[in-house]
């Protein structure tokens, strides 16, 4: 019996040691493993190199679009509107955009064709009549007051049918002019009068909008002045989100554009010029809010990153970097001069530096980066 008890008693002790040393074993394995649990992911990205450029400094100026053609279209004749062009019609040049009551003008020409052919008949008679004397002069039949006298009726005849003749074209002006007719092609954007009004000499009906040549309005301050010249290629954008896949910066859409003149005028208070950049093509509607990058200095050394690299936050703009030991580097810029798709960046970026443009949404200081391509 004394036997039994001491084998039972052995069994429990071993089983007791077992069972702390699976314990110890399990809390060591799981100790082991936490820190590669707690690891993220390698993050894959794509990158460009950072590259070194002379480039002049840049000045952002706001600029509105514009139409080159953007006229209040007014009536050239005295009547009562009968027809005016609806908001959002497109015209061609030379177009309708308004009609008058063309009665009275239709009256008034029947008139002065009239009277021209009255005049004209007169300016025959008094011809076929100075002709016939003349030819009676010839034979010392008739006195020379009486040749000089059917000569200066003739010749009266003649004036007062040409006085006629541009009564009777003026009055068929008016009356192509009882028509409101566009300038140029555009768009009605706006009716400044409605049919059944009387309107007068000058009165505007209709004001139209070249939707097709535009240009930015931009105002721009004096001391750019030295740098800044027609023929120039600067940066125009919106600076509006698109929210396309990809894009760290959320900024729209920007072209590159040529300066079509700088007026390097101010006024004694504002300080600022006004510069003008073509827009044949352009993205945007006229009134566009956008944003110029002007030259206000000379050229210099520079770094730029490709602008998808650039990630804008509230507290600032950063550029991702693969650091020596593979890991992300995250460094906070401060953006330049603009060259096409690149952009000058001041911060810590060096000439040669790999730069995130993929991926960057998401990345931790120090994760590892698994680089594609």
């Amino acid at each position: 019996m004394r036997r039994l008890t001491t084998l039972s008693t052995t069994a429990a002790v071993l089983i007791a040691a077992g069972a702390s040393w699976y314990f110890y074993g399990s809390r060591t394995a799981m100790a082991e493993q936490a820190p590669q649990a707690q690891e993220p992911p390698p993050a894959q990205v794509q990158v460009s190199a950072a590259v070194a450029r002379i480039t002049p400094a840049v000045a952002t100026v706001p600029g509105t679009v514009v139409s080159r053609n953007d006229a209040r279209v007014a009536a050239e004749v005295i009547g009562r509107l009968t027809w005016v062009a609806e908001v959002g019609a497109e015209v061609a040049a030379g177009g309708v955009l308004a009609k008058l009551d063309p009665r009275d003008f239709e009256l008034a020409l029947a008139q002065a064709d009239a009277t021209h052919n009255r005049a004209r008949s007169a300016h025959e008679l008094a011809a076929a009549q100075a002709k016939r004397i003349e030819a009676l002069g010839a034979d010392r039949a008739v006195s020379g007051q009486e040749l000089g006298e059917a000569r200066l009726r003739r010749d009266m005849a003649q004036q007062e049918m040409e006085q006629a003749r541009v009564a009777r074209d003026q009055a068929a002006l008016r009356l192509e002019r009882a028509s409101v007719r566009a300038p140029f092609a555009g768009r009605v954007v706006e009716r400044l009068r409605s049919p059944g009004e009387f309107i007068s000499v000058g009165g505007e009906v209709v004001r139209v909008v070249d939707t097709r040549h535009m240009e930015v309005r931009a105002q721009a301050p004096l001391a750019v002045a030295a740098f800044v010249r027609a023929g120039q290629t600067v940066t125009v954008s919106d600076g509006l989100g698109d929210g396309s896949a990809g894009s760290n910066t959320g900024e729209g859409r920007r072209i590159e554009s040529r300066i079509r003149t700088a007026v390097p005028v101010g006024d004694d208070r504002s300080r600022m010029m006004e510069v003008r950049i073509a827009l044949e093509g352009a993205p945007w509607p006229v009134g566009m809010p956008v944003r110029v990058a002007l030259p206000q200095s000379a050229p210099r050394d520079a770094v730029l990153v490709d602008r998808d690299a650039l990630v804008v936050r509230e507290d600032g703009v950063y550029v991702w970097r693969v650091g020596s030991d593979g890991k992300a580097e995250r460094l906070q810029v401060t953006t330049g001069a603009e060259q096409a798709e690149l952009v000058e960046v001041i911060g810590g970026v060096e000439a040669g530096d790999r730069v995130i443009v993929r991926g960057a949404e998401r990345l931790a200081p120090g994760q590892t980066l698994a680089v594609k391509g």
